[in-house]
């Protein structure tokens, strides 16, 4: 009896197992037949071609119009060029070496193969370098391109989909099938829900499209419901322990606060801080997470929450991604509070608190102090990075922890944060300015109740985005660089963001035409020397030492520094109501919602901001679509939407983050509402009835299939 957990080669052989393994991570039998097809491809249905995304990895299946071989002129050799259609677009592939001389022989015009390589671009033309291929002819006996539909597989360098296909079909014919049915039979009866075995084998060797979308359903539900389960137990473990109440205090210090507010509340800051407040009341630990545009005012929100806590005698702790954004948060927490953080110093509030900052980078007497301040209870705020959590970092008495930015942190270091009471959880307020689309926020926070800020404060100033395309109009770039100047020259400041740092080794790419990505070293010097000369320039980025970002930060924002050359470091949280212009270098190589979050760090004083997407990607490809989408709407909920359907969807679970394949792979967030609202609805019911699912041995075993322990922090945001 063969079994999920079977390895691949005693079976396949060891040749095959390699490369399934090398490739693509894949080892067991489990692996394999969870490894579904990426689409089908209709035998004599050509790809299309203007469709490639550019370093995309691909399979293609077209249609020979040329073959040449010719001498290469930079080297001794031959090499062999192919042009292949889909009857609207060509792409070009280029052979050399031996497959040189096959590709001249076998590729010859009018012949239909399939194609898979790396997209790249050299001169104006898409390009294959070195693809492999595999031609279809009804003379393939026993292959399974002899099948109306042919599966395409997410393949790589090491194993191409027909190969993948074809293992699939070996093991399909020696397979016994499951032995029982994760999902009780009552339970597919009542969702009209095939087999898992009937499922498995149809995914993989299809008779149809009705029979690809009644496989397909089943799937999507064994995905959808093992990760409902897994966070319908999460909540319920969450509650288990009670969190202490925070009634709102009157006269205390929120009340203090509230009355000197130079500005009124948002109704959106209102309403979500009335629910705030309620949940911080209950005995029952608050969970909530609250999404809103760059800008919309949450630290407000989660200051006032902090406020409500104190005033009950409990301590709140803030938790940032970066010591640069730790920082910024203490300074402004401490700037918004005035006399009201000077406890027990001269001229502080009678109802005053202290703000504490503790990062790994402090000297050991600073170090010291913190943690005093803290074990004493002196500090009623304590902000910082992952430090907080050490287990040597004691709180007198912990009642709300605010996480800025969830997706810079798992799901551990949030429990190791609510495990910091001894017989209570903290209350956990979760912040993000990246907006999260319904069906992402009920399968990566199901754990969380959403709230969400969607008005921006009044005082914010206009933010205008335009595209810089140097490819076609490089004169716009030395506008781009006249444009900064005239800012700065109006007293105010501006940013460039670069992909990478500058001192390290570019990463290699296939497409010798594709330069690397430019850096804030390089960008700085030429700015420098260029452009810009004369002005205060200064770098900024992950890998400088502590003290030193903290004191370029604070030079900026003290317009010290006329132009800061940063990386994403810049993302989040940081301030500079001054800083009016932004160009981000190489717009192309940032997604949808991290433009979006860095044109936010300009338009944050009375003047209007300025984001300039400087990029050399031509017109009417993918990514100039992505950068003009950008550039048309400022509504970041709708360009999260946007995001989610451009990438990869197994990118929006921490794939990509943890190195790891995504625990989803047949379940689409942007399709799949419906089924993910009613797989949350089933999974509370079964874990309201058996919540170690000791009854449910199936269900038991599928969330441990499809989310082991190591994929646990699938709940990490890509």
């Amino acid at each position: 009896m063969i079994s999920f957990d079977d390895k691949l080669q005693p079976l396949l052989g060891k040749k095959s197992a390699d490369a399934l393994e090398t490739g693509l991570g894949l080892t067991t039998v489990g692996d394999l037949l969870r490894h579904y097809p990426r689409r089908y491809d209709e035998r004599g249905k050509l790809t299309d071609i203007r469709s490639l995304e550019i370093d995309e990895h691909v399979t293609v299946q077209a249609e020979v119009r040329k073959c040449t071989k010719r001498n290469m002129a930079s080297r001794r050799g031959s090499l062999t060029e192919a042009v292949i259609t889909d009857g609207t677009s060509e792409l070009h592939l280029v052979f050399f070496g031996k497959v040189a001389f096959v590709a001249e022989k076998e590729l010859l015009p009018g012949t239909r193969a399939l194609f898979a390589g790396k997209v790249g671009r050299y001169k104006k033309n898409l390009q294959l370098v070195h693809p492999a291929f595999e031609i279809l002819t009804p003379e393939q006996d026993g292959s399974s391109f002899l099948q109306t539909f042919l599966p395409v597989y997410p393949a790589s360098q090491h194993i191409n989909t027909w190969n993948i296909a074809n293992c699939v079909k070996q093991l399909l014919e020696m397979w016994d099938g499951v032995p029982e049915d994760p999902l009780p039979a009552e339970f597919r009866t009542e969702h009209g829900l095939i087999g898992l075995e009937e499922a498995l084998r149809a995914i993989h060797r299809p008779d149809s499209w009705p029979q690809i979308a009644v496989a397909q359903q089943r799937l999507k539900w064994d995905e959808a419901l093992a990760v409902q389960l897994t966070l319908a137990q999460r909540r319920k473990a969450s509650r288990a322990r009670p969190a202490p109440s925070c009634v709102r205090r009157s006269g205390g210090i929120l009340d203090a606060f509230d009355e000197r507010l130079p500005f009124t509340l948002t109704a959106g800051q209102v309403s979500v801080g009335e629910q705030i407040s309620s949940d911080l009341a209950s005995v029952v630990p608050m969970n909530r997470l609250l999404q809103g545009e760059v800008g919309s005012g949450k630290t407000m929100v989660a200051l006032r929450a902090m406020l409500q806590a104190v005033d009950a005698g409990r301590q709140a702790a803030m938790l940032a991604p970066t010591e640069v954004l730790a920082a910024q948060h203490a300074r402004s927490l401490t700037e918004m509070l005035g006399d009201l953080a000077q406890a027990g110093q001269l001229g502080g509030a009678e109802d005053a608190t202290r703000v504490t900052l503790l990062t790994g980078s402090m000297n050991t007497a600073q170090r010291r102090q913190a943690l005093l301040d803290i074990v004493t209870g002196e500090a009623g705020i304590v902000v910082g990075t992952h430090a907080i959590i050490q287990e040597k970092v004691e709180f007198h008495s912990l009642g709300l922890v605010v996480v800025d930015e969830q997706h810079r942190f798992g799901v551990e270091q949030r429990a190791a944060l609510s495990a910091r009471g001894e017989r209570e959880n903290p209350h956990v307020l979760v912040m993000t300015a990246t907006p999260i689309p319904r069906t992402v926020a009920m399968t990566v926070y199901g754990d969380l109740e959403v709230s969400a800020l969607r008005e921006l404060p009044g005082g914010r100033s206009p933010i205008k985005t335009s595209v810089v395309p140097v490819r076609e109009k490089p004169a716009w770039l030395d506008r781009a660089f006249a444009r900064v100047r005239e800012e700065v020259s109006a007293g105010h400041q501006a940013y460039f963001v670069c992909p990478r740092i500058g001192d390290e080794e570019p990463a290699k790419t296939d497409d010798e035409d594709k330069r690397p990505a430019l850096s804030v070293i390089d960008v700085a010097n030429m700015l420098v020397q260029g452009p810009l000369r004369g002005l205060r320039v200064e770098i900024l980025h992950g890998r400088m030492p502590p003290d030193e970002k903290d004191a370029v930060m604070r030079a900026f924002s003290a317009n010290q520094v006329q132009v800061l050359v940063a990386t994403t470091v810049i993302e989040v949280g940081v301030n500079v109501p001054n800083a009016t212009v932004m160009a981000i270098m190489d717009a192309d190589r940032f997604g949808v919602s991290q433009l979006h979050q860095l044109r936010g760090r300009v338009g944050r004083g009375s003047a209007p901001g300025l984001c300039l997407l400087v990029t050399e990607m031509p017109e009417m490809t993918a990514t100039m679509e992505r950068l003009r989408a950008v550039e048309s709407t400022l509504d970041g909920f709708e360009l999260a939407q946007l995001d989610l359907e451009l990438r990869r969807e197994g990118d929006i679970l921490g794939a990509a983050q943890s190195g790891r394949r995504s625990a989803l792979k047949m379940l689409s967030l942007l399709r799949d509402e419906d089924i993910i609202a009613d797989a949350r609805v089933a999974a509370q019911g079964f874990v309201d009835a058996d919540p170690d699912l000791e009854k449910h041995p199936g269900l038991a075993g599928m969330v441990a299939t499809l989310l082991t322990a190591e994929r646990a922090d699938f709940l990490e945001k890509a």
